[in-house]
């Protein structure tokens, strides 16, 4: 079966895209950046190599690649995408000009966002069109030590999606897994995976690290991460009824993999784009508030929020420009949607007061 995939990026080449070869299927990248799609067309073929050497090197050769300028979705069905939570609403713009013909299509975009499927759908408004959401937890770096398409990667098995939107359609992927129950499934990903990763980046950034691996192992950010992963487990049971076993073993493995030195990865890449971590329902704020309404440990959440609203980086452009244009108040109040003067707006800047000291010492 040919399967579009929208965005042929580290993610939608290097996971998605391998996890659509190994099941057999012939892979319709689409991609706005003309010289990458001209480099899949010249290569033909691209290499995925595995971190700690798990498993022999795969190759993903069965495949075009195509601009939206020369895109045809007219006898596609299934679109995989992975393209930044940020260019959903215009990837949602292009798609409409492509399936605005009456047929049924089905979507699973791969975003570790939030409502990432509601934000695409909008875009595309179009009926007879199912958007799924999906959660991504393998992670993907470009191979230094390869071609130029070639991706060094997490050995993950298979890609979740929501199977609510899917109803009674049979995607017939064998690597990806309908989950039933999948909103907080998402939830329970995002407040446990991607809040622990916040930690580590953020906080790794704060005390100098750029390798995520050595972050990861710093005994400080070790402790507070932890502590962390008490009190989040702690309130998921409570509020969302897992079992305590199964959500210690689901936190564990997220450990187990942050802390993993044979998985090459930056802070730069899991610290990119703090303005989209920092949302009201997202990775840091949602698992936060949560905790504070039920009373549980918010210190090691307190102090990466406050990192997060210090971070910079020379390719973070966007943010850059509202950390110029705004103050720590008013991103508190406009993106985390937390007023001037509550109890977490004042606990955040506190904390953000002390993480700058800290970074100008070791900067001194």
């Amino acid at each position: 079966m040919k399967i579009a995939m929208i965005g042929a990026g580290k993610t939608g080449r290097g996971f998605i895209g391998r996890l659509l070869a190994e099941d057999k299927h012939e892979i319709y990248f689409i991609d706005k950046d003309e010289s990458l799609v001209k480099a899949l067309n010249e290569e033909k073929s691209f290499k995925i190599s595995f971190f700690g050497g798990v498993r022999e090197n795969f190759t993903v050769d069965n495949f075009t690649a195509h601009t939206w300028g020369d895109a045809n979705l007219s006898d596609i069905e299934v679109i995989l995408v992975s393209v930044g939570g940020m260019n959903l609403s215009d990837v949602g713009s292009e798609l409409k000009k492509l399936i605005n013909d009456g047929k049924t299509r089905h979507i699973i975009v791969g975003e570790n966002a939030s409502k990432p499927a509601k934000k695409l759908a909008e875009a595309i408004g179009l009926p007879n069109i199912t958007v799924s959401e999906s959660t991504v937890f393998c992670t993907t770096i470009e191979d230094k030590n390869g071609g130029k398409l070639d991706i060094a990667s997490e050995n993950y098995p298979y890609l979740q999606c929501d199977a609510e939107p899917l109803g009674d359609y049979a995607l017939n992927i064998a690597t990806i897994r309908p989950v039933k129950g999948f909103s907080n499934f998402l939830t329970r990903k995002l407040y446990t995976y991607n809040a622990a990763s916040c930690v580590i980046a953020y906080l790794g950034f704060a005390k100098g690290y750029d390798d995520y691996g050595a972050a990861a192992n710093d005994p400080e950010i070790l402790a507070l991460l932890d502590r962390n992963y008490a009190a989040t487990n702690k309130v998921l049971c409570k509020v969302y009824g897992y079992d305590e076993q199964d959500q210690a073993e689901f936190a564990a493995l997220s450990k187990a993999k942050f802390t993993d030195r044979t998985i090459a990865d930056t802070v730069s890449r899991n610290a990119r784009e703090p303005q989209r971590k920092l949302q009201a329902a997202e990775r840091i704020m949602g698992p936060l508030c949560l905790l504070d309404q039920h009373g549980e440990d918010t210190e090691p959440l307190l102090l990466t929020a406050a990192a997060a609203l210090l971070y910079e980086h020379e390719s973070d452009k966007s943010w850059q420009e509202i950390k110029d244009s705004k103050t720590p108040t008013e991103i508190l109040s406009e993106i985390c949607g937390l007023p001037e003067g509550s109890k977490l707006s004042l606990a955040i800047l506190e904390k953000y007061e002390a993480v700058k000291k800290y970074m100008i010492g070791e900067k001194n």
